[in-house]
């Protein structure tokens, strides 16, 4: 199974897993042209893809979805709730409704060799989704826009190959920042997104001696920096009760403008 970020950031995401059989993308909060982009490096079509799995109803997450739905009649997977958000933002009708799939948290499904299991995260929008896939004996994991995280979350997570994990942003930076009170409070709430430090805690619960890759997405452009999260996480690694320690693991940011390096489980 092959993970790579096509890009990952707060102005847009869309994650590519797929094996030789089966593509889907996570998200398509790029343009259709990048998405085209990004896949034909990877030796894939985008009429390809067997399924597009939107996390939430936010536009950094679906921007490109209106396009591609249209013009490549991919198969859309949501919550009830997301599809129908999404389809009351398409205000001119342009996304065809019948490509919509709905799925449940924690009810897994099979797409040819792949298994997706979605499950619930703590953001503020319909009713979103993280997503686990699976394949051949691998797993890897998408999991932003989360607000805060639970046993419930750790479970999911647990005996990963690969995972991006939200590091939305630096807590200093974003109380000193230039946001409005209200945007900082959503930010900072439990139902907002996870900050640096929250990351590496997280990541200090799910780190074992057997995951090949660790991707930190959906950076805020105005309240982080790449090295900033990159040597935060490892620090809460560092000084967390886990065995494993940031050197064991490949820990990589990825990146809002290019894709990230392609990860083969």
């Amino acid at each position: 199974m092959r993970f790579v970020s096509l890009a990952s950031g707060s102005s847009g995401n869309s994650i590519y897993m797929g094996t030789d059989h089966t593509h889907i993308l996570i998200d398509a909060g790029i343009s259709c042209r990048r998405i085209d982009m990004g896949l034909k490096e990877l030796g894939i079509k985008t009429s390809e893809l067997d399924g597009i799995f939107i996390t939430h109803e936010h536009s950094d997450h679906i921007q490109g979805l209106r396009i591609v739905s249209k013009k490549y009649q991919i198969p859309i997977y949501g919550t009830e709730e997301t599809l129908q958000q999404i389809e009351r933002m398409d205000r001119k009708g342009e996304i065809d409704t019948s490509l919509f799939r709905s799925i449940l948290p924690d009810m897994e499904l099979t797409l040819g060799d792949m298994t997706i299991v979605p499950f619930s995260s703590s953001h503020d929008a319909a009713n979103p989704l993280a997503y686990r896939v699976e394949s051949q004996g691998k797993s890897a994991a998408v999991v932003t826009d989360l607000g805060s995280y639970s046993p419930y979350t750790i479970q999911h997570l647990e005996h990963l190959d690969a995972v991006l994990l939200e590091a939305n942003h630096d807590v200093h930076m974003l109380e000193s920042g230039s946001y409005p009170y209200y945007l900082k409070r959503r930010i900072l709430s439990s139902v907002g997104h996870l900050s640096n430090d929250a990351c590496g805690t997280l990541l200090n619960a799910i780190l074992h001696d057997g995951i090949q890759s660790v991707f930190l997405g959906h950076l805020s452009q105005e309240n982080n920096d790449e090295t900033l999260a990159y040597e935060t996480v490892s620090l809460a690694i560092a000084k967390g009760s886990n065995p494993c320690r940031s050197k064991d693991v490949p820990i990589r940011v990825a990146k809002r403008d290019r894709m990230s390096e392609v990860v083969c489980l």
